[in-house]
């Protein structure tokens, strides 16, 4: 639908000429290690199958980037794609793995999701009867997973009567429903740390279900990245019974996630954006004049250090925020960015760049999803 519309609205030709003059493009681009990522693939995928978990692969921040579908493909222990918007898992049917939305699905996204996913994660009645009525015109049993809310105070069933009233009207009323587990997410909003006292709520809930009903729970998620922890923890450990952890910015970024300890055997520079220099020139480091808001509402503060080599790049904060990128090179300071201009101080760079050369930068799970997100950063891969 979308194609036919941009055709209507510009025409065949304009639309060729406009793909065409976009990949001649070269910057800003991230670049994409696939060597490095599939090292990281391969270690994490190794440590949680000697636990005996099942692996649902996050796709979200990467927008589902079909490279990188590629690489989690290789690897059969990888049961799950998990992602929380519908289009990224229409992008990848063709793969063999079970489809999950992690997301609570919108009202108005049902039949897409009935259709397209495998599972959906859910905590509200009224969605419940919509996928069950959907199913149904579809001819098929949906899979579902409740969420537990056990104190981030984001999505899930915060109390375990309505959680247990819940599974009750699943299993006497909606026919084309199967609950197939229970899951939490801990860390996202909240900050609260999955730990073996909070995670043992999700078995011993499990257990009392399973009991209750005579079925069996087989998707118990035990969380995200930020769980990955307690399979090496000295004193804390992941709860028997938890037989599911979805995974993303672990793979991504190499590191668990509940206090950023960064893994040895993984690499951490997997992805790296890359922009381009269009101004550099001797300014004061103060603004002249009257200082009021600049273009996002925000009054700024400035320091006078005086004269300094401001450098300019052709990226903003449309396509990234600029607190969330790290020069590699250490001797540039970002000092501030509008809607498509990053500013750095480049002073003691001395004359290592000029106008056209090309800025790397270390980024983290925010500056990541923001860049696939941004049509008009470039992806590039290397091996």
């Amino acid at each position: 639908m979308k194609i036919i519309i941009v055709l209507l609205m510009y025409g065949v030709e304009t639309v060729i000429f406009l793909l065409e003059e976009r990949d001649k493009m070269e910057n800003p681009k991230m670049i994409i290690d696939l060597e490095k990522f599939e090292k990281n693939v391969a270690f994490l995928v190794d440590k949680l199958s000697k636990q005996n978990l099942s692996i649902t692969a996050v796709t979200k921040v990467v927008c589902a980037y079909p490279t990188l579908m590629e690489v989690f493909d290789k690897f059969p222990e990888i049961e799950y794609f998990g992602d929380s918007r519908i289009e990224n898992i229409i992008s990848y049917q063709h793969s063999p793995k079970k489809k999950v939305l992690i997301r609570i699905p919108m009202h108005t996204e049902i039949e897409e999701v009935v259709k397209y996913a495998d599972v959906s994660f859910n905590s509200e009645i009224s969605t419940l009867r919509l996928l069950n009525e959907e199913a149904a015109k579809q001819g098929k049993t949906h899979d579902v997973l409740l969420m537990t809310d056990l104190g981030d105070l984001r999505e899930g069933l915060f109390y375990k009567e309505d959680l247990m009233n819940v599974v009750e009207i699943i299993q006497t009323e909606l026919s084309h429903l199967r609950l197939v587990g229970l899951g939490v997410n801990l860390t996202c909003y909240g900050g609260i740390i999955p730990d073996e006292t909070n995670l043992s709520k999700l078995t011993e809930y499990k257990k009392e279900i399973e009991s209750t009903y005579n079925i069996e729970l087989p998707m118990i998620s035990g969380g995200n990245s930020s769980s990955l922890y307690l399979l090496d923890h000295p004193e804390e450990k992941l709860p028997e019974g938890i037989t599911n952890l979805r995974v993303g910015e672990s793979f991504y970024l190499g590191r668990e996630t509940a206090y950023e300890a960064d893994y040895e055997e993984m690499f951490q520079d997997v992805f790296t954006l890359r922009t381009e220099l269009v101004e550099l020139k001797i300014k004061p480091s103060y603004p002249i004049g009257k200082i009021g808001v600049d273009a996002f509402g925000n009054k700024p503060s400035f320091t006078d250090v005086g004269p300094i080599l401001r450098g300019i790049a052709g990226i903003g904060k449309q396509d990234i925020s600029p607190d969330a990128i790290t020069p590699i090179d250490e001797r540039i300071e970002i000092i501030g960015a509008s809607s498509d201009h990053l500013i750095m101080d480049m002073t003691k760079t001395g004359k290592d760049y000029q106008v056209g050369s090309t800025i790397d930068f270390k980024v983290d799970y925010g500056s990541l999803l923001s860049s696939f997100t941004s049509k008009y950063i470039k992806k590039e891969t290397i091996k």
